[in-house]
């Protein structure tokens, strides 16, 4: 590591003790996600980590989501976690047809949580949570007015962005209906720049090639053109990580 990379991660442990919090159990990793988010500044990446501690001993007091606190959300079986890409990425994908908007948002705020959490722990190679960033795929293939739901949406690109900084490598939008359009650009309104350059909204053959050949045939599920199954999250086992 740099050692002006270590002299950053010191100064920012320091300052989280200074707003009465300890950075002591997180790894150098973990500390330098934060830090790239804020473009190397201790003192916005110090407040910004502060905040993801308070947000997960609140949210997330038992360092997971159990499969149990977020019943509703699993059955519409809608979240696919199809291994690694060519990069060594998880991927995720969403099929919106079968969402409909929560009447707990409570539950699907931790539904959020629980799918980001095991995206991730599934592209973890050692025992140590590092930088590991996940692909995620947004389908709205067959999506009626009865599936649209900006909130949740807005939801799940504000948790990547406040609190899984650094995880998102990149978002493929495919099969976007031209009525949805509208709804993207207000939901767009709210995504910060640098996670908006990380979205690619499919709209031609050249760039669904381009999509299976990042993302790999073995990996791809035969909907999209690949050669796999499609996997629900909740029947793919990952031992749960913190951090």
């Amino acid at each position: 590591m740099e050692k002006s990379h270590e002299l950053k991660l010191t100064q920012m442990r320091k300052l989280v003790e200074k707003l009465g919090f300890s950075a002591e159990r997180y790894g150098d990793p973990t500390l330098m996600r934060f830090l790239i988010a804020r473009s190397m500044d201790t003192d916005k990446a110090s407040k910004i980590f502060v905040q993801w501690l308070k947000w997960r001993s609140s949210l997330v007091p038992n360092g997971f989501i159990a499969e149990s606190e977020v019943p509703d959300q699993l059955e519409a079986r809608k979240i696919y976690l199809q291994g690694l890409s060519k990069a060594g990425y998880p991927v995720m994908i969403i099929q919106a047809c079968k969402h409909y908007p929560p009447k707990d948002h409570v539950q699907f705020k931790k539904f959020v949580v629980y799918l980001l959490d095991k995206t991730i722990a599934s592209g973890v190679k050692g025992r140590e949570i590092g930088n590991e960033k996940l692909i995620g795929v947004l389908d709205f293939q067959n999506i009626t007015y009865k599936n649209v739901d900006a909130r949740s949406l807005i939801t799940g690109f504000q948790f990547l962005q406040a609190y899984f900084p650094e995880r998102l490598a990149k978002c493929y939008i495919v099969n976007m209906p031209r009525f949805f359009v509208s709804v993207w650009r207000m939901v767009s309104s709210f995504i910060e720049k640098a996670t908006l350059q990380k979205i690619a909204i499919l709209t031609n053959e050249d760039e669904k090639k381009t999509f299976i050949e990042e993302i790999g045939e073995e990996v791809m599920p035969v909907e999209y053109g690949g050669k796999a199954n499609l996997r629900a999250i909740q029947d793919v086992e990952v031992p749960p990580l913190e951090g």
